[in-house]
């Protein structure tokens, strides 16, 4: 695995790793927020393309508030008010998205430096990546050891497998927060891409884009992707779903009908044929279109407008210890927290 310095960050040495893929396409990897930085994927005319937004630098990285490619925790996506209840006691966290608790925290993994380590596996050389996260960091309980490791499918695709324990019970919820653009970073909006979800059912949120608890159907609403769709068709129909996310930003309820891997997403991209899938054991998927890109300065001089890129975070759902028919995204002490996402790119 070619690997390179990039820079100092906390006083630590951040590096980027360039991990082979297959199929012509590779990963380049980072140890600052266990980050992906750039996804060369091939087209139908076996050219690749970076389809992953990010920054050319690290000071990049550590100023983004758009957590483009980072490892998000100790808890991704929201939590209500800013605090939860665990075993009868209160735990108060940052305030970071209005009133409420966002991706961990201002503090949380996407700013951290982990440690590195180049392994070896079936599927070839990988990339391990391990954080300890001291208890109260960002308000957290417990002590907790993580570890995220990038390797190849060995068929074009990237599988991300994370886990963790901790020495009292908590919280935990982690995902890739990549922004996904399959005719290029840097080249256009998203609307074009068609989708398909492999979901009968979403949670719709409040004004502060927050699960109400409910748990709909799909059916006959724009939320409805279980045949292939493009992202545009529907995404500013009149609804107050749509209004409070300023488009999707939502979290879907994987169709399973057993435990481990299963297809939760499909991504076509009709013009350079470039298709990515997302296989996951998580029982959520958020789907985010980029509504608050703003212009953001990217990588080769582009420029991130709304909707420029998407993401598909496999997670808990948002605010679950809020809703106990939820999962429970609780982790006991002693016990292992386990996941796996995989981005399994192809073309036609």
């Amino acid at each position: 695995m070619e690997r390179k310095t990039w820079g100092t960050a906390s006083g630590r040495q951040v590096e980027l790793f360039t991990l082979d893929l297959g199929q012509g396409n590779r990963a380049v990897l980072t140890n600052f927020g266990a980050a992906l930085v750039s996804l060369y994927a091939v087209d139908s005319r076996g050219t690749a393309a970076d389809v992953v937004l990010g920054y050319d630098s690290l000071e990049g990285y550590e100023q983004c508030d758009k957590y483009f490619g980072v490892t998000v925790g100790r808890y991704a996506n929201r939590i209500g008010g800013a605090q939860f209840t665990l075993g009868g006691k209160v735990y108060k966290l940052a305030a970071n998205d209005g009133q409420n608790h966002l991706h961990g925290g201002p503090g949380g993994f996407a700013k951290r430096v982990w440690e590195p380590e180049v392994i070896s596996t079936a599927a070839g050389e990988a990339l391990k990546l391990r954080y300890f996260s001291p208890a109260g960091e960002e308000g957290y309980p417990g002590n907790v050891q993580v570890e995220v490791v990038y390797s190849s499918t060995g068929t074009g695709g990237l599988r991300i497998d994370y886990a963790a324990t901790s020495d009292e019970d908590t919280v935990l919820n982690l995902t890739n927060h990549a922004y996904f653009n399959l005719a290029g970073q840097g080249q256009g909006l998203i609307l074009d891409h068609e989708l398909t979800l492999y979901a009968d059912y979403f949670t719709p949120t409040d004004a502060e884009s927050l699960p109400t608890g409910e748990i709909v159907s799909v059916a006959g609403t724009p939320f409805d992707f279980r045949a292939k769709a493009p992202i545009g068709a529907r995404i500013d129909e009149d609804c107050d779903q749509l209004r409070f996310g300023k488009g999707y930003d939502h979290n879907w309820v994987v169709r399973r009908t057993e435990p481990g891997l299963c297809l939760a997403a499909r991504v076509e991209h009709a013009e350079s044929g470039r298709i990515l899938e997302v296989l996951t054991t998580k029982p959520g998927i958020q789907f985010y279109t980029g509504n608050y890109l703003d212009g953001v300065q990217g990588k080769g001089g582009a420029v991130y407008e709304r909707r420029s890129g998407f993401c598909l975070e496999t997670q808990y759902f948002p605010n679950s210890l809020r809703h106990g028919h939820f999962p429970s995204p609780i982790l006991r002490a002693g016990e292992r927290y386990q996941h796996t996402t995989i981005y399994q790119f192809s073309s036609k």
